[in-house]
């Protein structure tokens, strides 16, 4: 039965019915209205069926100009929400607009008591259309009244809809080389736009914005551009590009004419330059023109060019849509053929890799002909009696979202296949064969399916079968073959790429129902390129174990502004970022003026965003001006008014030299020693501190053109120290009390990271409410940490719970996330939980409250304790400040482990006691009582050392249902962090293996001439990644740092600052054992594995683990089996003073000959003096230690709260 009805149902109807309700038999009924002309449609409203239980809860909405070729309507997760009683009325607005004639309500939820019912309501309004069509061999000609047009500011809008993906819809140009042109390419709108740029103008490939996709759809897009200057927006209905053109020039220049629809070749009426566009347009505007009302009317100022008419008749190509993967499939019915055998047409379009096209039976039995997509490819595959088979393959990237054409002909003994324009393939037959039974398209039925591929997901239109055209309405209707999880009557393919919900730059691919983002290069990762792989600062890489070197810092984290290289010096007790500029040689400087002055521009290599970033992040910056002058005046006169030359101040706003603060300045009269003005050199120098100041980015010096003037100057590189956000914290100690932030900014990602500490037995952490939707994270219960949010699909909770209690007074470290892929929540070290997103749900979270830190708006379930290091999307949030003007909250936390001092190093955690503290050195590579000592071990080519993991040790996932459905697919989550350190002169050796039980391994090895080999075997399949980051050779008897870091295909070796993309993104699965040292191996590592290694490891992690750690410590455990000879040593501690020692013997040879004799008779006078006093020094030295210790272990915790400021101030942690 037919399985629509094209009527108008008005809402508060009580007349007959009361409603649209379908017959229970109707296979997916849905609701028509006609509209009887174009109007701009605004919202829908919908009731239930009068005094009855049916109304419809969900429905989708498709729109029609012409009531054959349908488009679904987007609305977020494409339902749009129905009615929950039959009486109230529930209407939805329309984000965008829609002009159409056409309205289809299809019901998809619907009350399970009762059935579906209707009564609707469209509100909008008519509007004015003037419409021309182009036959693909036509144009429109817009003349100037001057040989040129020159214009700074343009604005062109139009409408256009057509069933080619190829296509010119404007274009320009001008003898200067400006030209514009608008053209469909591949389904999108492309705008090439130069002004006055000559490189454009002699350039071979012209540069396009590209806006918008599956523009071929034979549905009205909307395009407006707008040009101010350089200043470009081109709008492609809802999605916008802005950019800036290349060049100097400013206005368009166009000779002539402006041409719609095609580009005429002068000179040749009816030949075009490029494709031109074949669908309709519809108010086209250029500047205010109406320029189809001027053709129409037949004005002088439009030419035409073939066939243009003024009425929208383009065929109407009906298509239908292939829902699922799983089960939906077409079969039709063979129509006779008059030649034999038998013939095949149709046209798809897809996103998906992979995909059964067609299958039939064949006489003579047992042959089947299978046409699917296999690895973007089209395989024709003739299945003959037993495994025989013949197979050929056609066509390249055919699931690129754009239409293609396949024919399938057999005749003359041979099947052919052709894929749009490309050469035909074949195979061979030995005889004719015929088709058997039904065509099935897309997959096949559960009785006659016999495929392994999955079925198709996308659209077919145009189908033929032995020439006779298929028609779909019948199909629809139950009068020709069968079908199942079919659409009718639209194309619902879409875009899942656009717009790019990758971030920071991610390439964004795409199947039938989901999305992936590429984060290769991007020096981000997660599912949608969200997490910075780098520290956001020195300090942060000081704290996981990083010695002094060039790293790159992420100074917003998962924030817009990117990754930068800076120096982090690590030598002193306070960590400096340092950044270098161009300029590091001193200049000298000679003949400048103040009309012509010597200027230098200073850059850095970090952008001005990224610097401001670093500067105020920074507990405290510094640069020095160093100025030499001789005749060169700074500011000349007492009052500091500027004379010749400008320099920075070391105070702002006092335009003082440090001489003049310091009062040591050579002449007392000025501020400054250069001004002065003395024939002979003088010196100002200074360090400029305030940090709205820094960095320098500019030296103007105007006072170097008298005789004998002359300047040196000198700009030292940035630096900074301290890393404000890591210790800023907030105590609260009323559980009514909360702290509040702006909303968050969190629509469509959002990370956020913390750490807590408590006593309480539960407490919120934060929360955003809006409307519906709601964000949130709380301690709830003593070993529970939650992260629960709602963007519209129903409320998500993840949970992590640790097997000791959270609320032990310790720093616990807390990170959620949340994107349109997936939802993920971390605690301290515990296994990442995670839940990914359904595919086709709300993608947006809406709030509209405050943020509330600490407490939640209703004042109730707060949190008692500790927070800090609060960080979202990268911003870091000052509690301090916020928390001294908020009642029951204080600024800090009390406690030893809550400064900034370094009490616990290299991942050693600070645990808080009741009268002191301990460090926790579990999570660390590194031992003693702060966890600063190297555990180092001298290993011979015997030696060996295998950490074997209790249980199969792989990441956990919380795979949590929810109430709706949740796709399979997944971004990678596989990782590894290794680090170690060694000292060797043998090659080839043996570092340092991971293997697994599925016979996956990682081997970090020195090949034979001594350079650093990384080996990654993931797919067991396949060859191993092979890198070699390190080519020289580090068999020197020098102590190296390797740290190697991977997430999913990107590998980092983080020290030698190199990145390499692996050919998998596999995890680990069921990690066995780690070895250092010699190891079996079959692979061509076996000639490092069979040498094993000489030499010494030190301080080695892998993830969690520190192997070299246990193997000291738990010699008698099973899991861990030492070969050989195996000596604790300090040969890492050794080798890295050595190698400082090393870098400064030359120069101080001389100094020590001297000095040696000078010691050793002070030695030799000293001996017998130092012998005597010895064991009395000792015995006292030991008890004032252990009275020294005593008083600072036992200090009475009870005090702690009155003791904060001291203590943190002198007392602070490094924790991670």
């Amino acid at each position: 039965m037919f399985n629509g009805y094209p009527l108008s149902v008005f809402l508060c109807n009580t007349s007959g019915a009361g409603g649209w309700s379908p017959m229970v038999t109707d296979q997916e009924p849905w609701l028509q209205v006609d509209l009887k002309e174009q109007m701009e449609v605004t919202a829908v409203a919908t009731q239930g069926r009068y005094d009855s239980w049916d109304w419809v809860s969900s429905y989708l909405l498709l729109y029609s100009d012409t009531g054959r070729v349908w488009k679904q309507y987007r609305h977020e997760d494409g339902r749009f929400v129905g009615n929950t009683n039959s009486e109230a009325v529930v209407q939805n607005k329309l984000s965008h607009p829609v002009r159409t004639r056409f309205l289809r309500f299809v019901p998809r939820d619907w009350n399970p008591s009762g059935w579906m019912g209707l009564r609707v309501e469209v509100y909008g309004c008519s509007y004015k259309s003037y419409v021309a069509d182009f036959d693909g061999r036509s144009a429109l000609l817009y003349r100037f009244n001057q040989k040129s047009m020159s214009t700074v500011k343009d604005v062109i809008s139009l409408r256009f809809k057509s069933h080619q993906a190829e296509g010119v819809l404007l274009h320009g140009e001008g003898q200067r080389g400006d030209y514009i042109t608008l053209e469909l390419h591949r389904g999108r709108l492309d705008l090439y736009l130069n002004l006055d740029d000559n490189r454009l103008r002699f350039s071979s490939g012209r540069v396009a914005v590209t806006v918008g996709s599956l523009l071929d759809d034979q549905h009205w897009h909307s395009v407006q551009m707008e040009r101010f200057n350089r200043q470009v927006n081109l709008t492609v209905d809802s999605h916008t590009q802005h950019f800036q053109t290349k060049g100097e020039g400013h206005s368009l220049e166009v000779d002539y004419e402006l041409s719609f629809g095609g580009i005429p070749l002068p000179g040749k009426p009816g030949t075009f330059l490029r494709k031109n566009f074949h669908g309709c347009m519809e108010n086209l505007y250029y500047n205010g023109i109406n320029v189809i009302d001027l053709a129409k009317r037949r004005k002088p100022q439009i030419h035409s060019v073939g066939n243009v008419t003024f009425s929208c008749s383009q065929p109407q190509l009906v298509a239908c849509t292939f829902v699922s993967s799983g089960s939906s499939f077409l079969s039709l019915p063979s129509a006779a053929s008059a030649t034999g055998g038998f013939s095949v047409r149709f046209q798809f379009r897809t996103w998906n890799p992979d995909g059964l096209l067609l299958s039939v039976q064949l006489n003579p039995e047992p042959q089947r002909l299978e046409l699917q997509i296999s690895n973007s490819r089209l395989y024709l595959t003739l299945h003959n009696s037993g495994r025989q088979k013949s197979e050929v393959s056609a066509g390249h990237r055919v699931n690129d979202g754009l239409w293609h054409s396949v024919s399938l002909d057999t005749r003359n003994l041979q099947i052919t296949l052709t894929v749009d324009n490309e050469p035909s393939s074949a195979i061979e037959l030995w005889e004719q064969l015929e088709s058997k039974g039904s065509f099935y398209f897309g997959g096949c039925s559960a009785m006659n399916c016999q495929r392994q591929t999955p079925a198709f997901q996308g659209c077919m239109r145009l189908l033929f079968i032995n020439r006779q055209p298929m028609n779909l309405n019948h199909v629809q209707q139950g009068l020709l073959g069968n079908y199942n999880e079919l659409q009718f009557d639209t194309c619902n393919i879409r875009d899942r790429c656009l717009p790019n919900l990758c971030e920071h730059g991610g390439r964004c691919s795409q199947t039938w129902s989901t999305f992936t983002c590429d984060c290769s290069g991007t020096g981000y990762s997660g599912a949608t390129c969200h997490n910075s792989i780098y520290e956001s600062s020195c300090e942060a890489y000081k704290l996981i174990g990083s010695s002094s070197g060039f790293f790159s810092i992420d100074p917003d984290g998962s924030g817009p502004l990117g990754p930068t290289q800076v120096y982090c010096n690590m030598t002193e007790e306070k960590v400096w970022t340092v950044l270098a500029h161009n300029s590091t040689a001193p200049v000298t400087v000679q003949g400048s003026s103040p009309r012509k002055p010597h200027i230098m521009k200073l850059n850095y290599s970090a952008s001005a965003e990224q610097l401001h970033a670093i500067v105020s992040g920074s507990e405290q910056c510094q640069q020095e001006v160093v100025y030499n002058c001789r005749k060169s005046r700074l500011f000349n006169t007492k009052d500091g008014s500027p004379d010749e030359a400008t320099g920075e101040a070391s105070c702002p706003g006092v335009q003082q030299c440090s001489c003049s603060l310091e009062e040591n300045c050579i002449d007392m009269n000025y501020f400054c020693n250069c001004d002065a003005d003395a024939d002979a050199w003088a010196n100002d120098t200074g360090v400029l501190s305030y940090k709205d100041h820094l960095p320098v980015s500019q030296i103007v010096i105007g006072d170097t053109n008298r005789t004998g003037s002359q300047a040196v100057y000198h700009i030292g590189p940035l630096r900074c120290y301290g890393d404000k956000s890591i210790w800023n914290a907030a105590s609260f100690y009323q559980e009514s009390s909360y702290l509040y932030f702006p909303t968050l900014q969190a629509e469509l990602a959002s990370d956020i990271s913390f750490y807590f500490k408590t006593s309480a037995p539960s407490g919120v952490f934060l929360e955003n409410l809006g409307l519906k939707d709601f964000i949130r994270a709380e301690l709830s219960s003593p070993s529970v940490v939650t992260f629960s949010f709602d963007v519209g699909n129903g409320p998500v909770v993840l949970s992590v719970k640790s097997h000791l209690p959270l609320n032990d007074r310790q720093w616990h470290y807390v990170r959620a996330e949340r994107n349109v892929k997936e939802a993920s929540l971390q605690v301290d070290q515990l296994p990442l939980r995670f839940l990914e997103a359904p595919a086709d749900g709300h993608p947006r979270l809406r709030l509209s409250s405050q943020l509330f830190v600490g407490g939640t708006a209703s004042q109730q379930r707060g949190f008692l304790g500790c927070i800090r290091t609060l960080t979202i999307n990268g911003v870091s949030f000052d509690l301090e400040e916020r928390a001294r003007m908020t009642p029951g909250v204080s600024s800090g936390c009390p406690g030893y482990c809550s400064g900034s001092s370094s009490l616990c190093h290299n991942r050693g955690r600070c645990i808080e006691k009741s009268n002191g503290y301990v460090c926790d050195c579990s999570q660390s590579a590194y031992g003693g009582t702060t966890c600063n000592q190297e555990v180092s071990v001298s290993f011979d080519m015997e030696s060996s050392v295998t950490y074997t993991f209790q249980e199969p040790f792989s990441v956990m996932q919380n795979r949590s249902s929810q109430a709706s459905s949740v796709s399979t697919e997944s971004s990678s989550r596989a990782r590894e962090d290794i680090a170690f350190s060694f000292v060797t002169s043998q090659r080839p050796a043996m570092l340092l293996t991971v293997s697994t039980f599925s016979q996956q391994y990682i081997a970090v090895i020195l090949a034979k001439n001594g350079s650093l080999q990384i080996w990654y075997h993931l797919q067991t399949d396949r060859s191993p990644d092979v890198f070699s980051p390190a080519l020289n050779n580090l068999a020197d008897g020098r102590l190296h740092r390797i740290r190697i870091h991977r997430v999913g295909k990107n590998l980092y070796v983080q020290d030698i600052h190199t990145k390499y993309t692996l050919s998998s993104d596999a995890e680990l699965i069921l990690i066995r054992s780690l070895t250092l040292g010699r190891e079996n191996f079959n692979e061509k590592v076996v000639q490092a594995a069979s040498k094993g290694f000489i030499g010494c490891l030190s301080s080695v992690q892998f993830n969690h683990v520190a192997p070299l750690k246990a193997a000291l410590t738990n010699r008698g455990s099973s899991l861990v089996t030492i070969r050989g000879p195996l000596v604790q040593s300090n040969c890492g501690a050794l080798a890295e003073s050595t190698s400082h020692t090393l870098q400064d013997h030359a120069g101080v040879m001389f100094v020590v000959c001297v000095v040696t004799a000078v010691v050793f008779i002070a030695v030799c006078a000293l001996a017998v003096i130092s012998r005597l006093l010895y064991q009395q020094r000792r015995a006292q030295r030991s008890n004032s230690i252990k009275e020294d210790n005593r008083h600072s272990m036992y200090t009475d915790y009870r005090t702690e709260m009155h003791l904060h400021n001291s203590v943190r101030d002198n007392m602070k942690e490094y924790y991670i």
